[in-house]
């Protein structure tokens, strides 16, 4: 056989792989496929074999990274780990949040029993958005830590970047009109003069009202919500004969104290309201409407309406 042939017969074995000690290495995209198996199945030694291989292969790619540190984690390997989360967290971004990494190195901290640089992290976690309380109730890695003094605040604060409004005592002042509700004149509490559902939406960030007046066919729909920024309420108030009005206003004393800038009229003139709700009961709110034509030196009033809430 010829020296030549001899190198073709040699190159074919290699190529189809039945040639000892000349098999060919996996491609990345076979080593990816068979790490993000491992990793699903949760076979930790394996994808944390496989993912080290990539990240070496493939060393900008954060989520090898992320994945390197997860099974590295799970197999008790914190050091690795450590190592893993520091280097994804430097190509954190593209889907991978700085927040979600600093969580993960948290939780290693906290796995090793060092707990100051555990709450250390945690703290930047939380400054920078993570907002997954259950995760922080539940991972197994916090048992020994969840009665610290440090861990309750930081529960709360990922509560509240996961929810604001349900859990900002601004945003709440306003759930005494939850409900439904019957609702009746001040002064003639004998046939209602329409109906009313008030809900929280959006997360309680939304007092979302829906009227529908006895009478005439007349509905309307408010919505209510607390400004962090301007550290105010505002209502936006629409209705089907085409109204429209703008309120602002605080819980001052107890009592929803909404008013309206001196809004130019069809006439010519200006006119002012103001729009007050009183907390007199769990099952029972006054709304009280009055305006004012000449700059609020003198008040008309509008309606004095008695809120009952409804029996289920």
């Amino acid at each position: 056989m010829s020296i030549s042939r001899r190198i073709s017969i040699l190159a074919l074995l290699a190529a189809c792989g039945s040639l000892p000690g000349l098999a060919q290495t996996p491609p990345p995209a076979a080593i990816d496929d068979q790490a993000s198996q491992a990793y699903a199945h949760q076979q930790w030694d394996k994808s944390e074999q496989l993912y080290a291989e990539l990240t070496k292969s493939n060393p900008d790619n954060a989520r090898y990274w992320y994945r390197y540190a997860v099974s590295a984690q799970a197999t008790k390997h914190y050091p690795v780990a450590l190592e893993a989360f520091a280097e994804a967290k430097k190509r954190a971004g593209n889907g991978l949040p700085a927040f979600f990494v600093d969580y993960s190195i948290s939780s290693v901290q906290a796995a090793m029993g060092h707990a100051d640089e555990a709450f250390a992290t945690l703290t930047s976690a939380a400054n920078e958005g993570f907002a997954q309380p259950e995760k922080l109730e539940s991972d197994p890695e916090w048992s020994a830590l969840r009665a610290d003094p440090r861990y309750a605040p930081l529960l709360l604060q990922a509560k509240h970047n996961l929810s604001p409004c349900t859990y900002s005592a601004e945003s709440r002042q306003f759930d005494f009109w939850v409900g439904d509700w019957d609702v009746f004149r001040a002064d003639d509490s004998a046939v209602p003069v329409g109906t009313s559902h008030i809900a929280r939406e959006l997360s309680d960030c939304v007092i979302w009202e829906n009227w529908t007046s006895a009478r005439m066919g007349y509905a309307g729909k408010s919505y209510n919500v607390y400004d962090v920024n301007l550290k105010r309420w505002e209502q936006f108030w629409v209705d089907n004969s085409a109204g429209m009005v703008f309120f602002y206003g605080n819980l001052k004393d107890g009592v929803m104290d909404y008013w309206t800038d001196d809004v130019p009229q069809p006439d010519g003139k200006t006119l002012k309201r103001h729009l007050q709700f009183f907390n007199l009961s769990p099952d029972t709110v006054r709304q009280f409407s009055q305006n004012s034509a000449d700059g609020g030196k003198t008040w008309t009033v509008d309606y004095d309406f008695i809120y009952r809430r409804r029996k289920i």
